[in-house]
């Protein structure tokens, strides 16, 4: 099967009487909770531009939630933070992981702890996983181009595509400036 199928597709055909998988709702084409079965800190989708709405599959909730949850297993697949838990942090990028009591670098290995310089820096975060495309198109949705980040991972990984699109940005406003306006006096 193509990795760019439906997720619907990748699940085995299921009866109409039996509908769950893992926890999740398929009827009508949404992966919601079961009652009862929730992930923890779960909460609605990432917001999408409505501009951007229409690069995204249909299913894009019921992909989004395998890569997050299913494979990336509810944490982060870069820092290994875990999803929707309240986490310190420094500026560096270092975490404290509470559930094995230690202090981790912003790629999950085990790292120093804070001396009371840096620990007055540290401050808290909510972890948010977010499905990433890795080539920057939303509309490539193969499984090998999405990643479960969370948000610091998330940015870092789109930084230089932010910054190639500010550029583009800052030139069309001045090509917009001179077009109308005259050249720019420095």
């Amino acid at each position: 099967m193509h990795e760019s199928s439906s997720m619907l597709m990748m699940f085995p055909r299921l009866g109409l009487t039996q509908h769950v998988y893992k926890g999740y709702n398929l009827l009508a084409g949404e992966l919601s909770p079961v009652r009862g079965a929730s992930h923890q800190g779960e909460r609605g989708g990432m917001p999408i531009k409505a501009e951007m709405r229409w690069f995204y599959p249909i299913d894009w909730t019921q992909l989004s939630n395998y890569v997050r949850f299913e494979r990336a297993g509810g944490a982060c697949q870069r820092c290994g933070r875990p999803h929707g838990e309240i986490v310190h942090v420094l500026p560096d990028g270092r975490w404290y992981d509470e559930t094995r009591q230690t202090w981790r670098n912003h790629r999950g290995h085990l790292a120093r702890r804070p001396d009371i310089e840096e620990a007055v820096r540290m401050r808290q975060t909510r972890v948010v996983l977010a499905a990433a495309h890795l080539d920057h198109n939303p509309g490539n949705n193969r499984l090998k181009n999405l990643r479960g980040l969370c948000q610091r991972c998330h940015l870092i990984h789109d930084r230089p595509h932010h910054l190639a699109r500010r550029r583009i940005t800052y030139l069309l406003r001045r090509a917009l400036g001179d077009l109308f306006l005259g050249s720019y006096s420095r």
